[in-house]
């Protein structure tokens, strides 16, 4: 993630450094966003970041919670849309233009390890190799 797009996201008012009862400053807004990009690019379990960011793992929680809400909200408008009808027409005509006519999209699918699959789901979520996976599928227009 490039600096000026982390920084857009830090601005938000959850993530703003506020002081507690006793006059002190609490976490900043780097550590609470940290803190929940941590525990979704790595799959950390929420108390994990207790002893790199100093936070507990409710404020952990609550930081990942505020960081997806985040992103939908700045983001939502542009990436998280139905596609209009202008959308729909350009999207099949360039598959036409590529020998695919009928098609808006690719559909891609793969299998991401699941690092921290608890142990009773294990087999569960296994598929021939014995690690267990989820089965992440998107589908994208050619410009994305």
């Amino acid at each position: 993630m490039n600096k000026p797009l982390f920084m857009h996201i830090v601005e938000v008012q959850f993530f703003s450094q506020k002081k507690d009862v006793t006059g002190r400053l609490g976490l900043s807004a780097l550590q609470k966003c940290t803190a929940a990009i941590r525990v979704l690019a790595y799959g950390y379990a929420l108390d994990a970041v207790d002893e790199y960011l100093r936070l507990g793992a409710t404020t952990a929680r609550l930081c990942v919670e505020n960081f997806v809400e985040a992103i939908i909200n700045l983001f939502g408008d542009e990436y998280l849309r139905r596609p209009t009808p202008a959308d729909l027409q350009r999207l099949l005509h360039i598959g036409e233009l590529r020998g695919f006519p009928g098609m808006i999209g690719s559909i891609d699918c793969m299998h991401w390890e699941w690092k921290n699959c608890p142990t009773a789901w294990k087999d569960q979520y296994s598929r021939g190799s014995g690690k267990p996976t989820i089965v992440l599928e998107a589908v994208a227009s050619y410009d994305l």
